[in-house]
């Protein structure tokens, strides 16, 4: 038989397929799936998934990718670790971790959260895809590292994840191999920077507008990208379109021109160019983007003829102005708007010509428009004038180009953006530097504006056309080729000619070209401009010769370029060839200026036909030069000091000028200036005076490169001194002249000189010490003996001298020399001894005094500390006890205001290098550490607030400190105590303060990493103490209480903490906590048992206080550590049953109850739990002799409250009320048992509050009485316990009973149990009155107790309905199987409602449609089912109203109230069918339930604790019935009497409903079943019955007399006919029945015309026994007064068929009062009567009444219901299948025997209130709860089915390959 074997290769994989199990012994897959594998065989794999490893299984091999693993820890313990990169690794994790939420996020709705999380989810797997495929470059890996590590970090923090902690790199830290403090400052990073990325987010959903600062805050260089797409402008010639940034508010162009040459058929002149029209603008700085308005403008000149309409002979190629496109950019540049593809529109604006507009104007003078631009006016002002245009003409006419702003220099752009930018975009620069200069950035543009000119016309009668050739010569006159660029995207041109104006005289060009040209011919070159008329007709523009020119050189005669700014340049005219004669022009001046300052020319005699126009002409002409060059200089006095040697005279004042030359002119000639300045030091060296300008001039230079924007020149600068700089000797002068600055720093004079060179000393002493580095090299040691270490010595003695004067003086300098001079020490190291120099560093701290400068001296010794000096040990012997003191001084108790920041700071960076590897030796620096600042920091930490922003910082030393602290160290540091309250004072704090830090973390939640760091060091600590309290303080002698009591305490508030609850979080970051740190819990709550049991004799002392401590350890869902703490609670029973002296352990039982109680509802325990504690107290107590009885007794006692707790706690949360409501009483019957008064009164306001909630008043006064009942009407003081949470503040038992009454009475009245009201009203009363005659409150009480009274009699109570609920089958809980509940409604709360109420609470029961009681198979089926009737209430009449003419308000109380008793009827049928009268033979069946309690009380439902059945024969049905007719008739009489007021209509109905049917054969029934011999001779036992029943008969006819009497006497004109007809049929009625039956005659008193009482409504209710006692009847025969339950009973009407054969018990109405309207009275009458008359009828009469008719007449009841009432048809279809018959109306309440089977007549409800029994109240009666248990059996029971046999079972193939699918699985996209 085939083997499975192994697997050693095929270990990990993905599964590519879905795979459902077919059988037990497989494995189900879904895609994405990753698994473990086991074992392999035949196309089989064994294993696990990694999402669920307990279960294992087969699966077919083809369903899985194999992937790269290395397998760790062989065997049972296998571990599988991908061979992936940690990053990879480390999204898998994440985007598995994320699914589950992502799950959890769509079930609970929240889209937004839900979006986002989808959102991250995709770009990471898209990313992960990247990083797997291999094929990206190594730079862009690193960034795609960053952003997925940035992308993790914030998806983490907002779903409330940990926060992941990385190295520089982006890996994740690993704990074990990082120092406490780094990983502090690591975790304080990543939270600093996801908080950013959060606040990024947050803005750019705020406002879009600041998405631009998210991008580019940290750039200092920009490029503005355009796309030219299209240009549109019927222009016919060829142009020129120039494109430059502008900034209008300072009429300023800001950059070079873009050119691109447009041809005349509206395509670029260079074809291939189309489409690819593109330019970057290059160099912006952040000064640029916040420009308030900037511009892209556009020019365009077309190149053609002087006029557009010209022919062939006119001259074409002249450069004229046509037109100008300007937009405004302002958002795109502030990265408001950011969308390259978006196409923007400029529109074109055309100049006109001068002569044009002025014709325009004489011919249409007011047609002219205002803005028309004229092309004489400068560009400048047309530009402008565009901008402020709010509309331009452009007819559809200009340029479509796309906008982008990107952030960095060119080479950025190139790289970051290379789809937009490649080598052939145009660059065009700024006109000017970047923010930033870069060392490498080489650069010499000469930037040319043409300004304007004025040009005398001479002979001509207009103005000329003047157009200026420029060009570049050398001083011999040659031409330089191609120099000058009119625009970037087209190579230079050696002529450039400028726009011609038509007929202006002072034309305004503008016009800005670059001129490129190397270095070293600038000083040879000038510019060369020509003036030339330019004529429109061809013919005599070729004889138009130049009429003037002009020049200017490029370099000044001193060396100097060229300055920038406006030159007026002279015109000069003459011959044309002595105008290119450059040897002749060269000589003269070329501007105005130099003519100003120069030799006049009239003295030289070469030039008399070459004269300056000035003499003849006002011809001028003006330029503006801008240079950019990074080797040109403008500044005199810096080219003076480059060449000091051919100028040695000038070397002072040269040095001097030096300080005030731009910074830019400086590092453009850095090497050449330090070169400079050193020759000077040395070659000059015998006049001192230039070793202090140099030096001076050399801290200028090093403070200039510390500006932010030469900052990229520090490596230059570094460059220079370790490559370049070789003054061997330069270290002599430069210390000196430094020792005389610091030895002479009280001269004010050279204070600013001093700090400057204080800022400057890092670079100063690199100088330096490289100097000697050269010297030694050189020399060698011997040369200059010990004369540079004395030299620094010297220093330093001059600052130790210097610090120690008092602080007012040269405090700027002291705080300088302490923030600058630890910068040298790296540099000074290499040439001076390390040790001493840490010496004089010592010294130089120590003198400063004390409290002065205090945080500049601790930032100066954290720069020691994080120099090299502090990593070498013998230096740090010297530096750390000056360290070590200085920091106890500053966190000495004594210390004023300690600087936090600054001593964490360094008391950070002291443990951070002392936990390093390379750092040699460091026990004994963590001993001294320990021994002087251990107990300093853990008071800080004490002392320090929470919210302090240091207290993190402060915790971690004390981490850092404990965590390098070995064990040799903690039982040095318990030696250094020189007194044992020494001792117990340090253990006290400690552990106080750990306490704490556990208590309230100073970290923030998502600190994980730390947070288990810093509990596994305190673990260690806490067990490091342990063994001191063992050693010190537990025999009999030296025992310390106190101490050990704070251990325990700390130890459980340890292993409680949050951060180690590990069943709390996911299965992923549980497995990674046990894998990195194990269960904690364990480790203390085994130390926490030994250290009980060590206690011996001293236990009683912890005996109850240590019980809540112990049970909360117990808790911990640990199995191991609950089986080995829970018998301590044994050996705390056994302690106290033996040290007590009672013999028993009621301390400890009280405590254990208390503590229980508010554990599990604080939701520690379960179920498991409390079979454990059961369990084990079972099995120590039943070993012991003497408490194994009362043990038992005890743990079955703490199982059955344990079991109530949790049913409580698990109905806390599933949302049922009534459940909640069930298990706090069971809860509340529990503690009322145990007498713990306390606890059962807090669970009585819970009831009470649950009451409110539901708005149940009734069960919240009845709820609220027990409490009251458990106080005296007395003055003794109340207990605490007494006084809830919300109690009033009162002293006396008596005070607070009486503000329970009133509150119960508020409740009692808000429920409307104003019997029950008044009752504790009398009560309060009686106090009032006779105890504290307080007759203040009685006049209230009073005043309260009528209103009672009078709200009986009239106000509208509606009676609530009352229902069975049979809960059967073993789905329900135990509380609920197999148990019928009554339950009483709320108002107006139907059968239907309450159906649905309850099939909502249990949505899978199965609704019984019977009433019988269900069969055996129900009750032991594992389903639900649920059974729901309406009940009767059974009147249970206190004795005082027997037989009294009660008032119907009265009575209706009790038909619903104080009832313990209820009935249900079914009817059945007894013998065989009599088709003459079934009646007959139809039997009831009534059932009675009986509960514990009488309703109301603290529930709204009751077990049913008694059921009784009887039959009823039809004969005493009938007596029934007759009954209740004669009463009704009765009473209604009866209010007519009482009430003359009252409408007639009900009364008619009732008598016509009762006479008419009687008339036609409503008795016959009778006489046919009973009256006849064969039943008497059948029945003799029932004559009494028989007659009984003639006696009800013959009862009627009087009352009916009366009644028609009374019809008689409120007769309308309407009615009439209907009198008549009764009367007529009554007379016949009268005559047979009292000819059968005898007469009857009724009292006087019951039909007299009754006075009623002045405002009275009070209607008496008559019963039928008392009408038949009040009654005298002529036939001795049927005399016979049977006793009855009257109004309690319910009977049949004979002769009808069995579907509305079940009696009801009585429903009357409460009068309406008389107050109401008279109008809604009538209609509520009519509805009243119309109901009573229809259900009359359908229960008397023999014939059914037609079907239609009872329809409309239930249409009709339907319109006069009130709109509160209405029940839609659709509402009612849906709730029960019944018909429209079936339906009957809610209001007002019928007042019928009878009501159809299987349905209830609902009537007006009201919340149930009942009454209470004052004397003797009994317990509230809970159904014992237990929701947990509502769930279906059958999961808990089932039984996995056997395995198959073995068979060969080739796997399946894998499915046919189909379309890869997105995201299918929550591991997708996994492989």
């Amino acid at each position: 038989m085939a083997r499975w074997i192994p697997t050693k290769r095929e270990k990990y994989g993905v599964a590519i397929y879905n795979y459902d199990a077919a059988r037990d012994v497989e494995l189900s897959l879904q895609v994405g799936d990753t698994v473990h594998i086991l074992e392999m065989h035949e196309g089989w794999y064994r294993g696990y998934t990694l999402r669920n490893k307990a279960k294992k299984g087969i699966f077919p091999s083809t369903y899985i990718h194999l992937k790269e693993a290395t397998v760790q820890d062989g065997g049972q313990n296998e571990t599988v670790i991908p061979s992936e990169l940690p990053l990879v690794q480390e999204l898998t994790s994440t985007l598995r971790e994320w699914a589950v939420i992502w799950h959890q996020l769509y079930v609970e709705n929240k889209k937004t959260l839900f979006r986002q999380v989808q959102q991250m989810t995709y770009s990471l797997i898209e990313w992960r895809s990247q990083i797997l495929s291999g094929t990206l470059p190594k730079d862009e890996l690193a960034e795609l590292k960053k952003k997925v590590t940035a992308k993790i970090d914030y998806g983490n923090r907002i779903l409330g994840l940990d926060l992941v902690v990385r190295d520089d790199n982006g890996n994740i830290l690993d704990p074990d191999a990082t120092s406490t403090i780094a990983l502090f400052k690591a975790h304080e990073t990543a939270s600093e920077r996801v908080n950013e990325r959060i606040q990024e987010e947050r803005s750019l959903q705020q406002d879009l507008g600041l998405r631009g600062q998210a991008i580019f805050n940290s750039t200092h260089t920009y490029s503005l990208y355009v796309n030219v797409k299209n240009f549109v402008c019927n222009i016919g010639e060829d142009a020129e379109l120039l494109m430059s940034l502008y900034d209008p508010d300072q009429s300023l162009f800001i950059s070079e021109n873009y050119l691109v040459r447009w041809g005349s058929t509206g395509m670029p002149k260079e074809i291939e160019k189309l489409n690819n029209l593109q330019a970057v603008f290059t160099d912006l700085s952040s000064s640029d983007l916040i420009r308030p308005r900037i511009s892209l403008v556009c020019q365009i000149v077309r190149v053609g003829h002087m006029e557009l309409k010209e022919g062939k002979k006119h001259t074409c190629g002249l450069r004229r102005p046509f037109g100008v496109a300007v937009m405004d950019i302002t958002d795109i540049i502030h990265g408001k708007v950011d969308d390259e593809e978006k196409q923007h529109f400029i529109p074109f604006q055309q100049i006109a010509m001068e002569t044009y507009i002025r014709q325009r104007q004489l011919i249409m003078a007011p047609l002219i428009t205002s803005h028309v631009i004229g092309e004489n006016e400068p560009l400048t002002s047309v530009f402008n004038k565009v901008i402020a245009a709010k509309e331009v003409n452009h007819k559809g006419q200009g340029l479509w180009v796309s906008l982008k702003l990107l952030p960095g220099d060119l080479a950025q752009v190139q790289k970051d953006f290379s789809h937009l930018v490649d080598r052939s975009t145009a660059v065009a620069r700024k006109m000017g530097f970047p923010e930033i200069i870069l060392p490498g950035d080489v650069r010499n543009d000469i930037y040319i504006t043409l300004v304007h000119g004025e040009f005398d016309k001479g002979k001509k009668k207009t103005p000329k056309n003047v157009e200026v050739t420029m060009s570049v010569h050398d001083e011999d006159g040659n031409l330089v080729e191609k120099a000058i660029h009119p625009g970037a995207g087209y190579e230079g041109i050696s002529e450039y000619k400028s726009v011609v104006y038509y007929q202006v005289k002072q034309p305004c060009w503008y016009e800005t070209v670059k001129v490129s040209i190397a270095i070293e011919e600038v000083s040879r070159c000038h510019l060369r401009f020509t003036f030339r008329h330019r004529s429109s007709q061809e013919s005599r523009d070729k004889s138009e010769k130049a009429f003037g020119m002009a020049f200017v050189k490029l370099m000044n005669a001193d060396g100097t370029t060229l300055q920038d700014g406006r030159h007026n340049l002279i015109v000069y005219k003459g011959e044309n060839k002595k105008m290119e004669d450059a040897k002749c022009y060269l000589t003269l001046p070329g501007t105005k200026m130099e003519e100003r300052d120069g030799p006049s020319v009239k003295h030289q005699p070469h030039i008399t036909n070459f004269t300056p126009t000035k003499d003849s002409t006002k011809d001028s002409f003006q330029i503006a030069t801008l240079i950019c060059s990074t080797k040109l200089t403008q500044n005199v006095d810096l080219l003076g000091l480059l060449n000091w040697r051919s100028n040695s005279q000038n070397i002072g004042h040269n040095l001097k000028k030096l300080m005030e030359v731009d910074g830019g002119e400086i590092v453009k000639f850095l090497q050449d200036t330090l070169d400079a300045l050193f020759n000077i030091m040395m070659e000059m060296s015998d006049n001192e005076s230039y070793d202090f300008l140099v030096f001076d001039a050399l801290v200028f230079i090093i403070s200039l490169i510390g500006d932010i924007k030469f900052q990229h020149f520090n490596p230059v600068l570094e460059t220079y001194i370790y490559k370049h700089f070789s003054a061997t000797l330069a270290y002599v002068k430069l210390t000196k002249v430094l020792n005389y600055y610091v030895g002479n720093a009280e001269d004010a004079t050279k204070t600013e000189l001093l700090f400057a060179a204080l800022k400057a000393l890092k670079y100063l002493f690199r100088f330096i010490v490289q100097s000697r580095v050269l010297y030694l090299r050189f020399y060698g040691k011997s040369e200059d003996g010990d004369e540079f270490n004395n030299a620094i010595r010297k220093l330093f003695l001059s600052f130790n001298v210097l610090m120690d004067r008092p602080l007012e003086e040269a405090v700027k300098i002291k705080g300088a020399a302490l923030k600058y001079l630890p910068s040298i020490i790296n540099d000074v190291k290499l040439v001076f001894d390390p040790v001493e120099l840490s010496v004089l560093f010592s010294k130089f701290i120590q003198s400063i005094p004390d409290n002065q400068l205090v945080r500049q001296k601790l930032n100066c010794m954290t720069k020691i500390v994080d120099s090299d000096l502090f990593r070498q040990a013998e230096c740090r012997d010297v530096l750390l006890p000056l360290l070590v003191d200085q920091l106890s001084g500053q966190l000495d108790d004594n210390s004023s205001k300690p600087d936090h920041e600054a001593c964490s700071q360094l008391l950070s960076n002291i443990l951070e290098v002392l936990d390093r590897k390379e750092v040699g030796p460091t026990a004994v620096h963590i001993q001294l550490i320990m021994e002087r600042l251990l107990r300093r920091i853990n008071r800080t930490v004490i002392g320090m607030s929470r919210q302090s922003p240091h207290i993190g910082s402060f915790v971690a030393c004390m981490t850092a400190i404990l965590r390098q602290m070995e064990d040799s160290h903690y039982n040095h540091y318990i030696s250094t105590f020189k007194t044992r309250q020494d001792l117990i004072d340090f253990l006290m704090e400690t552990f106080i303060m750990f306490k704490d830090l556990i208590g309230k973390n100073v970290y923030a939640n998502d600190w994980m990493v730390m947070t288990m760091m810093q509990s596994r060091v305190f673990l260690r600590a806490i067990n490091q103490y342990t063994s001191v309290l063992n050693r010190f303080f537990l025999d009999q002698t030296s025992f310390e209480l106190q101490l050990w009591n704070n251990y325990f305490h700390l130890a459980v508030a340890f292993l409680t903490h949050d951060s180690l609850q590990l069943e709390n979080f996911s299965q992923a970051k549980r497995n990674k906590m046990v894998k990195k740190y194990g269960d904690m819990r364990k480790d203390i709550g085994f130390k926490i048992r030994d250290m009980w049991y060590n206690l011996g004799p001293h236990k009683i002392k912890f005996i109850p206080s240590m019980v809540g401590p112990v049970l909360e350890v117990t808790l911990t869902p640990e199995p191991e550590l609950q089986k080995a703490t829970i018998p301590i609670f044994f050996d705390m029973m056994q302690c106290e049953f033996n040290f007590s002296g009672s013999r028993n352990f009621h301390m400890f039982e009280n405590e254990l109850i208390t503590k229980l109680d508010q554990e599990v509802e604080g939701g520690r325990g379960d179920e498991s739990y409390k079979i454990l504690l059961e369990k084990l107290l079972l099995e120590h107590c039943r070993k012991h002799k003497y408490l194994s009885s009362s043990g038992e007794v005890f743990a079955l006692l703490v199982s059955s409250l344990l079991e109530n707790l949790l049913d409580y706690r698990t109905s806390m949360h599933d949302g049922s009320k009534e459940n909640r409501m069930s298990c706090t009483v069971n809860v509340l019957n529990f503690y009322k048992e145990k007498k713990r008064e306390d606890i059962y009164i807090r669970y009585l306001y819970k009831l009470r509050d649950l009451h409110i909630e539901c708005e149940n008043y009734t069960e919240a006064a009845y709820t609220l009485l027990l409490h009251a009942e458990l106080l005296q009407w007395s003055d003794k003081p109340c207990t605490p316990h007494l006084l809830q949470r919300d109690s009033y503040y009162v002293y006396s038992q008596q005070e607070l009973k009486e503000k329970l009454y009133q509150e119960i009475i508020a409740f009692f009245d808000k429920g409307k149990m104003w019997e029950k009201a008044i009752q504790l009203s009398k009560e309060l009363a009686e106090m009032y009155e006779n105890k504290v005659f307080d007759y203040e409150g009685l006049s209230i009480l009073l005043k309260k107790w009528a209103t009672f009274y009078e709200n009986i009699m009239k106000a509208m109570r509606p009676q609530p309905e009352y229902f069975a609920v049979g809960y059967y089958g073993h789905g329900f809980p135990s509380f609920l199987r197999n148990k019928i509940f009554i339950y009483r409604g709320k108002e107006y709360e139907r059968r239907e409602d309450f159906n649905l109420k309850l099939l909502t609470q249990f949505p899978n029961a199965e609704k019984l449609s019977n009433t019988t009681p269900p069969p055996d198979e129900i009750k032991a089926s594992l389903k639900q089912y649920v059974q729901c009737f309406t009940v009767k209430p059974v009147m249970n009449l206190p004795p005082n109203f027997k037989d009294k003419p009660v008032p119907e308000q009265i009575l209706n109380f009790y038909r619903a109230n104080e009832v313990q008793q209820f009935t249900h009827s079914r009817p059945f049928r007894k013998g065989e069918k009599d088709p003459e009268n079934e009646f007959a033979t139809m039997w009831i069946e009534r059932t009675t339930y009986t509960t514990a309690y009488s309703f109301p009380g603290i529930l709204k439902w009751l077990e049913v604790k008694q059921v009784s059945t009887e039959e009823i024969s039809p004969l005493e049905n009938a007596i029934e019935t007759m009954e209740l007719t004669n009463e009704k008739i009765s009473n209604s009489v009866q209010q007519h009497a009482w009430d003359r007021t009252l409408p007639v209509h009900p009364l008619s109905m009732l008598l016509n409903g009762i006479v008419d049917p009687a008339v036609m054969g409503g008795y016959t029934n009778y006489e046919k079943a009973f009256f006849t011999e064969k039943y008497i001779q059948e029945h003799p036992e029932d004559q009494a019955k028989i007659d009984l029943l003639k006696q009800l008969i013959a009862l009627q006819m009087p009352l009916l007399a009366e009644g028609i009497r009374i019809h008689g006497e409120k007769l309308t004109e309407q009615l009439k006919p209907l009198h008549d007809r009764l009367s007529s049929c009554f007379k016949e009625l009268r005559g047979k029945v009292e000819k059968l039956y005898g007469v009857i005659t009724l009292p006087s008193s019951l039909t007299e015309r009754k006075q009623s009482r002045s405002g009275s409504v009070v209607l008496p209710y008559i019963m039928s026994s008392t009408l038949r006692r009040l009654s005298v009847t002529s036939v001795t025969s049927s005399v016979g007064s049977t006793s009855s339950t009257s109004s309690d009973s319910t009977s049949s009407r004979p002769g009808s068929d069995g579907s509305i054969l079940e009696p009801l018990v009585e429903r009357r109405i409460s009068a309406t009062s008389r107050t109401e309207e008279l109008s809604a009275k009538d209609d509520a009458e009519n509805r009243i009567n119309k109901f009573k008359r229809k259900e009359w009828k359908s229960q008397v009469i023999v014939e059914k009444e037609p079907e239609a008719e009872l329809t409309s007449k239930m249409n009709m009841l339907g319109k006069t219901r009130p709109k509160s009432l209405q029940l839609g048809e659709s509402r009612l279809t849906l709730l029960q299948a019944s018909s429209l018959q079936q339906t009957m109306p809610l209001s007002p309440p019928p007042i019928t025997p009878k009501t159809p089977r299987t349905q209830s007549f609902p009537s007006l409800q009201t919340d149930g209130l009942a009454v209470m029994n004052a004397q003797n109240p009994p317990p509230p009666p809970p159904p014992k709860c237990k929701p947990c248990e509502n769930s279906n059996g059958r999961n808990s029971m089932e039984v996995a089915p056997p395995l198959p046999s073995r068979r060969e079972v080739r796997p399946p193939p894998p499915p046919p390959k189909a379309r890869k699918s997105s995201v299918i699985s929550s591991e997708q996209g996994l492989q």
